[in-house]
């Protein structure tokens, strides 16, 4: 069941036997269905989780509208980390997408982990700093990049997010309406039919 996580982070740190073993003593697996939340705004976020199956979207409510910051696929850690950290009320929701299958590890149980085995703090550090990359990212891409832009490397490396995400949400998260991505997909269609 924790094959997945335990792959991964075996990439990210050498791990022995007995070392990956740790994880189902300290994760929980959690299943999703789809639409349902993961961390609700307001709620104080004591976990970080890795995104085993499915997709979850990342976003606030302002001014009575939502806004679509990210959507995470597998291999994809999530949390509100300033609440993590601070352990102050979140502003972010995370909600499932599609049926998904996600691996928590709560504030405590990851603190008890970096005290049995030091390599856990290095990848929590690596974990941490894949994150903040993640962040960084977007904020470039929404600052220096035209939507059809954003769309084409959001396609590229998602190929098949149509499939997995509805339309609306993908507009959303690239900041623009649904006839606007509509408009955008007809157009890079017709570029490469020309």
């Amino acid at each position: 069941m924790f094959e997945t996580l335990k792959k991964y982070c075996q990439s990210i740190v050498s791990l022995s036997n007995e070392e990956l073993d740790l994880i189902p003593l300290y994760f929980e697996k959690k299943d999703l269905k789809k639409r349902e939340y993961l961390l609700h705004d307001n709620e104080i976020c004591n976990f970080i989780a890795f995104v085993s199956q499915g997709s979850i979207r990342h976003f606030h409510v302002k001014d009575g509208v939502e806004k679509t910051c990210d959507i995470s696929f597998e291999n994809a850690w999530v949390t509100d980390f300033q609440s993590f950290t601070h352990n102050s009320p979140c502003i972010m929701n995370l909600q499932a997408m599609e049926e998904t299958i996600v691996f928590l590890i709560r504030k405590n149980n990851l603190k008890a982990l970096y005290q049995v085995c030091g390599k856990y703090e290095t990848f929590g550090r690596i974990m941490a700093e894949q994150v903040a990359q993640r962040a960084t990212e977007i904020a470039m891409s929404l600052s220096s990049e035209k939507p059809e832009e954003r769309f084409q490397k959001l396609i590229k490396n998602q190929p098949n997010l149509f499939q997995r995400i509805s339309q609306k949400y993908i507009a959303n998260f690239l900041g623009i309406s649904p006839e606007s991505l509509s408009r955008i997909q007809n157009r890079i269609i017709t570029k490469r039919k020309s």
